[in-house]
């Protein structure tokens, strides 16, 4: 059971419904956006990545409980966001150091805790890569590294959000059958070991199990697991915590994450509801970028509108209230 001080849980309540649900919005990608634009032979700038993001969050936040943004380019789109949402501020550096094994962990040079709060942050999140077999020593860092984290976030008052990403150091190829046949053991793993008290995590932000496209009826080729042991693995992710967890969308498409949710409703799984990314926009960047910002407003006043509240019809009939595993405490 969580335990939130009366700050937290208002706090928590800012960034979900009414009913304990998180419908948030992500687009706290810097690295990511840029290689979007790039990819549209158009030489990305800072300008572009702020009017952007403010473009998504005014008009997508209206349906939406919360947004997750980063503060080095996304506080104007905190700013224009509707002012019912919450807002989650990230603290990771963008990406990670290829050369040095381990995909150590890093912060923002320039922010803290402290900083994040007087910017307006309902709650902190934090990327962390992890691959539970990894050598013992660059694991010992990281969970020290997020114990710091935690206590710097509970010291602060504020919710602690950690996203937690899978990988195995022995193969680079996530989306592999290979990767695929060892992800529910990388991710269930990881999850019982940042569920321990020691990183006062308030909520985990977690990758489903498996790699749907590898699931007998949703592959389009060979098959990882049937549909019974993926419904299995599901179940299982759900016993590893006591808190809540939502899940990200990993940028796969909105109508197959869609599908994953109702799947993990049925195979028993009681997660909290979602963090949304690039299933919700990546295809606004595109009109966004090639025709202007009238184009990209009006790609995201109808599809992106429709991917978020048919995103939502689906989180309200499959996810289950935050209330239920958390208590307040004076």
């Amino acid at each position: 059971m969580l335990k939130l001080t009366k700050e937290k849980k208002a706090a928590m309540d800012r960034l979900s419904t009414k009913d304990g649900i998180i419908s948030a919005l992500a687009i706290d990608q810097r690295g990511a956006l840029r290689k979007m634009i790039k990819a549209l032979e158009v030489e990305p700038t800072d300008q572009h990545i702020e009017e952007f993001k403010k473009l998504v969050s005014s008009e997508l936040t209206p349906y939406a409980s919360s947004i997750l943004l980063d503060p080095e380019y996304g506080l104007p789109a905190a700013k224009a966001r509707h002012k019912e949402a919450g807002l989650l501020l990230a603290y990771e550096k963008t990406g990670y150091d290829a050369a040095t094994p381990g995909r150590l962990p890093d912060l923002l040079a320039d922010w803290s805790v402290l900083r994040l709060k007087e910017q307006g942050a309902d709650a902190i999140k934090f990327l962390l890569y992890y691959d539970v077999d990894e050598d013992a020593a660059i694991n010992h860092q990281k969970h020290v590294f997020i114990e710091r984290l935690g206590s710097e976030c509970a010291a602060e008052n504020l919710p602690f959000y950690l996203e937690l990403v899978s990988y195995d150091a022995e193969n680079s190829d996530a989306n592999s059958l290979e990767y695929a046949k060892v992800k529910p053991h990388k991710v269930i793993t990881m999850m019982k070991e940042f569920s321990k008290p020691q990183y006062k995590v308030d909520v985990l932000k977690v990758e489903v199990p498996v790699n749907m496209n590898f699931v007998e009826g949703f592959a389009p080729g060979e098959t990882a697991y049937t549909k019974e042991a993926a419904a299995a693995y599901f179940a299982e992710q759900s016993k590893a915590t006591d808190l809540p967890f939502i899940f990200l969308s990993a940028g796969v498409s909105t109508e197959l994450f869609q599908q994953t949710l109702v799947f993990a409703k049925e195979a028993g799984s009681t997660f909290n509801g979602v963090l949304c990314g690039r299933a919700t926009w990546k295809n606004g960047v595109k009109p966004f970028t090639e025709l202007g910002e009238a184009a990209g407003r009006e790609w995201l006043q109808t599809v992106g509108r429709e991917n978020i509240e048919s995103l939502n019809r689906v989180i309200n009939q499959t996810a289950t209230s935050w209330h239920d595993k958390a208590e307040v405490i004076d």
